[in-house]
């Protein structure tokens, strides 16, 4: 990447020698080979952020987040995640060799609280936190009270509280802007507490600043249907995201009832004449099924959301099929265990000789082309 949009330049540490890097970013884009076809978007692409390092697009934001700290002098990581961030930040903690402390949403995935314990991160679950608003807050409060004995800062993936570590995650929309081949465009990004789809509406900004001429995409917020903090008020025209007493979506990393960033990813969205989508998890979990399956792109069920507002808006007639889409892929998928779970049983089978798998496998043949 050239000097514009390194993390230097983003985060500005005034010692860059205390840079905490594992090679996070220039993630791949890539064009679908299938899904595109069968949902009517004829230039589809997907922005993989399971290439990082921990397999999310949460390591730009540590490795931002852990070199300031560093920086800083702070004696220890404390930190708050529903899971990526978590892990993203024992990845770097582990390399820069610092304690790492997260409290974790109530009900985390197993797969994600073991990925943080595996880098030797302490993993603190609190009851509700995270699906209940106001324990949520309180949890916030009372770290950011405790952090200051530490010399340390609380982070937490938002501009509310971290705005450094997300100046890292602006590179993802200076590399889409960068990678596009096309002039018009959509960019479809899943939000919780909106800071991804903040986080890139910025990083397009700062690539119009060096670029007066570009073309800016239309910025969409896509979120479950049980956290609609931020696309349902942009779907209603209103101007501010409203916090719920809980979230009921099972989407991992989207469970977010509170506000945090949701008044200024509304704002950016609306300015670039984005809008905001709401998909059902059942449908968030089949895309995902899909993407694995028809794509070979393996994400955890936060990493389908966008492909699921992508194809509402398609559906809706909301955008022109001709227009290229990037959905951005989160996290990979070996951060969700519950997916083997849905992965039909008959994939799987056992035979006492190859006879039996010879058979099997005609008959399989046979019927995918009947079904052709």
């Amino acid at each position: 990447m050239n000097g514009i949009w390194t993390y230097q330049s983003l985060w500005c540490a005034t010692n860059p020698l205390q840079m905490v890097t594992m090679g996070e970013g220039n993630t791949p884009l890539i064009p679908a080979r299938r899904l595109g076809q069968e949902y009517g978007i004829r230039n589809l692409y997907f922005k993989l952020e399971t290439t990082n390092p921990s397999g999310s697009y949460k390591d730009r934001f540590a490795a931002a987040a852990v070199s300031q700290l560093l920086d800083q002098g702070a004696k220890i990581c404390l930190a708050t995640s529903s899971g990526n961030t978590g892990s993203a930040l024992a990845a770097y903690c582990a390399r820069a060799g610092m304690p790492c402390f997260v409290v974790v949403v109530d009900g985390s995935p197993q797969a994600k609280l073991q990925q943080m314990q595996l880098y030797g991160a302490h993993t603190l679950m609190v009851k509700g936190f995270g699906l209940d608003e106001q324990i949520t807050a309180m949890v916030f409060r009372s770290l950011e009270n405790f952090s200051k004995q530490f010399l340390t800062d609380v982070q937490i993936s938002a501009y509310t509280y971290s705005p450094q570590g997300m100046s890292g995650v602006e590179t993802i929309g200076l590399e889409i802007a960068k990678d596009i081949p096309d002039k018009y465009y959509h960019i479809f990004s899943p939000s919780g507490g909106g800071g991804l789809t903040l986080a890139v509406g910025k990083g397009l900004q700062k690539w119009k600043n060096h670029h007066p001429d570009a073309v800016l995409p239309r910025l969409h917020c896509v979120q479950p249907t049980g956290n609609a903090t931020i696309a349902g008020p942009l779907r209603e025209g209103l101007d501010k995201a409203r916090a719920l007493p809980n979230s009921t979506t099972k989407v991992s990393g989207l469970q977010v009832p509170g506000v945090l960033d949701g008044d200024q990813t509304l704002s950016i969205c609306k300015a670039s004449g984005g809008n905001g989508f709401l998909v059902e998890d059942d449908r968030v979990f089949y895309l995902q099924s899909q993407l694995a399956q028809m794509e070979g792109i393996y994400c955890e069920p936060a990493g389908a959301v966008a492909l699921a507002g992508a194809i509402q808006a398609i559906d809706e007639g909301q955008i022109d099929p001709e227009e290229s889409v990037v959905c951005i892929v989160t996290g990979h998928g070996f951060k969700d265990g519950d997916m083997y779970k849905r992965i039909p049983s008959e994939r799987h089978q056992f035979f006492n000789d190859l006879y039996g798998v010879a058979g099997y496998i005609d008959k399989t043949i046979e019927n995918l082309n009947h079904n052709k």
